[in-house]
């Protein structure tokens, strides 16, 4: 088995896609409770339940017993919070990556550094990579290329932007995937196996089309979990969710869509009211949503914690510890296992050149043929009604109302 140090491991949805590609995690971090508990009521992990910030490199090589070996791989994701100290490290000074003021970026760089393993995966979200905001990202780069002048190493450096629905995980999830190796071999970042039914790739052998929500989740219709009562949705909207469609959200009651005119165009998030649909991949799950804010599922209730599960590709009966709102920040944060199982074997074969097997995975969902029609939809209740009528649309990026205060507040 492959050695792998997990930092930022939350629930450990990498860790189990790793597991399934033939690595074995020597040691992990997280400093949640609700998510060490879940570590250790479903694995047996060395784990040590602190801030990365407060573990010693030391420490690490001792508890994963790396006294005369280094890791096979560093992963980790660390939280997705704007990295608000990345201009004091633009310089890239490893020495500062000592300072208890680093954030959690450069926490993940000083592990590499001292721990010096063969291969390393980060993960993080999308805008880690916009023009302009991309500042975590370049320093990443100019921090590793540091490490390289100073240890003697020679780390890669390769990321791209997937598309978790793009390889058989039943959920519309992007994030970006950083790979290096130690040895400067470049990753090539595997192709898309599967693809949207409006933009199908011929395969006149199997169905390559995106798994969906109906192919993870539909045998949980009807189960003991979905009659759970506290999966009804309260609050102020949740009546009208019956109203909205399946696969659309509130963009269907507004003068664009084909509902009551009950909303401005764009003027709510885009969660507010979201459905999942039978034939799609889900919606990106969420770590905090709130009371209105979905994906829900399409007869109209919370999804229970089994089905978001399914949705990350979790093994099945990995249990969740903690409440509602504890085990929904769990795995929403987490890593679709599934993309786990995948990287790992590429970098199993690219990096290590282990004999693995490229094209199928323990973790991916069986298509179902059973599919149903959509749900019907019910008239918009009473208590909306009051709401028909006219209604701006968003006025634009940097234009509306959260925007014009911000500024408002930065020049007072």
């Amino acid at each position: 088995m492959r050695k792998v140090v997990s930092l930022f491991t939350g629930a450990g949805g990498l860790d189990l896609g790793l597991e399934a590609a033939g690595y074995e995690t020597a040691v992990a971090v997280e400093m949640n409770k609700w998510a060490c508990r879940t570590i250790r009521a479903n694995r047996k992990w060395p784990l040590i339940e602190a801030d990365i910030h407060d573990v010693c490199s030391e420490e690490l090589i001792a508890a994963g017993g790396f006294e005369e070996e280094t890791p096979d791989l560093l992963i980790g994701g660390p939280p997705c919070q704007p990295f608000s100290k990345s201009a004091y490290w633009s310089q890239g000074d490893t020495r500062r990556l000592d300072d208890p003021r680093a954030d959690t970026l450069t926490a993940y760089l000083r592990v590499l550094r001292d721990l010096r393993p063969k291969a390393f995966l980060l993960e993080n979200v999308q805008g880690m990579t916009f023009k302009g905001k991309d500042e975590g990202l370049n320093l990443l780069k100019n921090i590793i290329d540091k490490i390289n002048q100073e240890t003697g190493s020679n780390y890669s450096f390769n990321w791209k932007v997937l598309n978790a629905a793009d390889y058989g995980v039943p959920q519309m999830r992007e994030r970006v995937y950083l790979v290096g190796a130690r040895k400067g071999q470049e990753f090539i970042f595997p192709k898309a196996t599967h693809y949207s039914q409006k933009n199908p790739q011929n395969d006149f052998f199997e169905d390559n089309s995106w798994n969906t929500a109906w192919d993870a989740i539909g045998d949980l219709q009807d189960s003991i979990e979905s009659q759970d009562p506290k999966l009804a949705v309260s609050g102020k909207w949740g009546d009208l969710l019956a109203s909205v469609p399946e696969g659309k959200n509130y963009l269907h009651h507004t003068d664009r869509g084909e509902g009551l005119p009950l909303f401005g165009w764009r003027t709510r998030y885009w969660g507010f009211l979201l459905k999942l649909a039978k034939n799609h991949p889900s919606w990106t799950i969420q770590a905090q949503p709130g009371s209105s804010i979905g994906p829900f599922h399409w007869n109209n209730r919370k999804l229970s914690m089994r089905e978001l599960c399914r949705l990350q590709t979790f093994p099945e009966g990995y249990k969740i510890e903690g409440g509602r709102s504890e085990m929904q920040r769990q795995i929403g944060n987490a890593v679709a296992s599934l993309m786990g199982e995948i990287l790992g074997k590429h970098i199993r074969s690219q990096f290590f050149g282990d004999n693995v097997d490229l094209n199928n995975h323990s973790l991916i969902p069986k298509k179902r043929s059973d599919l149903p029609r959509p749900e019907p939809l019910e008239a918009v209740p009473e208590q909306y009604l009051e709401l028909v009528g006219e209604h701006a649309a968003h006025p634009g990026t940097g234009k509306g109302p959260v925007a014009i205060l911000r500024k408002a507040k930065v020049e007072v």
